[in-house]
């Protein structure tokens, strides 16, 4: 039967409810706590001045608290006042397609009060007539102060350090590591329970997290990040499940690794039979097997149904498929966006860093409207 409503019937309340503005995710997300906790230590992020960031192994606890301060200070405070890196430039060179890293990068400088010179197809570069990647470090050396990379291949990052003078940021490359977005993780881990970012070796068991990785430690850049990451907040964790219908999950001696940080590992070929005691459920699906990538099968796809904890939370690096339904995007377990939004923040406390700016910032007061708070 063809709908013979006319136009604009009912519009008005289908705006009111999908079009009304919203804060984040229903505010849940707010920094306010997070900032205040934390102590200010700016000699851990001037440390940072000029450095490539390529692993997550580059970082220690204190310095990506730091950074979660520094990220929850921009986060608290809208849009700013004084541009700190006004001025300088960033690269931003992606041979391997992205929507949110790379946008969040250059909304990250951008706000910041940077420009970007944005690159997004190899093709259109000297990479297709054959010119290295150590020569094209050499020529960003003279266009900017920052580049961010990303590409399918390991090696790729590495090569292009050698003759590069200005900071470089590995954006991801190939199946080794994402160390900002690990970085993002656990910045909305610390906004989700700010007393985590406070070291304390007694804390009590009941005061712990258990959280379950979905994906494969080997083959995703994303989780090897974040897992190297929580071996730095080893203290905050009652026990990690690593959720993959396989038992051959992790490279050789990368488990040895985590368990060396104080991790407690455990894993299960099946996400319900411990979705319930889970405070923390990190999903990705994508795993890559040399130029392609598979997608997990099996029993790893969350959705309303799903007997998850009461007050748990659901991180994605995203984009999803069908493992993340979006009958969870209206509950107070989505903080997957919450997480893609803080990524910005805490890119824009980075960059600061490593373009040694982080003085024009760091003594300046926090100004926290009261509905950001």
């Amino acid at each position: 039967m063809v709908n013979t409503l006319p136009y604009g019937a009912g519009l008005d309340s289908r705006l009111k409810e999908s079009f009304s503005p919203r804060d984040g995710v229903r505010g849940i997300e707010k920094p306010k706590a997070l900032y205040d906790l934390i102590p200010e230590n700016n000699e851990q992020l001037k440390n940072l001045a000029g450095r490539h960031i390529v692993s997550i192994r580059q970082f220690d606890r204190e310095t990506i608290v730091q950074l979660c301060k520094l990220a929850a200070s921009y986060e608290s405070q809208g849009d700013l006042i004084y541009k700190p890196l006004a001025g300088k430039i960033m690269i931003s060179a992606f041979y391997e397609p992205s929507t949110r890293t790379r946008l969040s990068f250059e909304s990250a400088f951008h706000r910041l009060g940077g420009d970007i010179m944005s690159i997004t197809d190899r093709s259109t570069t000297g990479i297709a007539k054959g010119e290295s990647l150590s020569d094209i470090g050499e020529m960003f050396t003279n266009y900017g102060d920052v580049v961010v990379l990303r590409d399918s291949e390991r090696e790729s990052v590495f090569q292009m350090i050698e003759n590069l003078k200005i900071p470089i940021i590995n954006a991801g490359n190939g199946i080794d590591e994402h160390p900002t977005q690990a970085l993002a993780d656990l910045y909305a881990i610390l906004k989700w329970k700010p007393e985590l970012a406070v070291f304390n070796k007694q804390r009590a068991e009941s005061e712990k997290l258990t959280i379950g990785v979905i994906g494969v430690p080997g083959r995703m850049r994303t989780v090897r990040s974040l897992l190297l990451t929580l071996g730095l907040f080893s203290d905050c964790i009652q026990k990690l499940i690593i959720i993959n219908p396989d038992h051959d999950i992790f490279d050789e001696q990368q488990k040895e690794e985590l368990l060396a940080a104080g991790l407690k590992i455990e894993q299960s070929t099946s996400l319900r039979k411990v979705a319930g005691e889970l405070d923390v459920v990190y999903i990705n699906s994508i795993a890559w097997i040399g130029d392609t990538y598979e997608k997990l099968a099996g029993d790893i796809t969350l959705n309303k149904q799903t007997a998850l904890k009461k007050d748990s939370i659901i991180l994605h690096p995203l984009a999803r498929g069908e493992e993340l339904d979006v009958s969870l995007d209206k509950t107070p377990h989505n903080w997957y966006f919450a997480q893609a939004r803080g990524a910005v923040f805490l890119r824009m406390a980075l960059l600061t860093c490593l373009t040694q700016r982080i003085n024009l910032v760091a003594d300046s007061p926090v100004d926290r409207p009261e509905e950001n708070i």
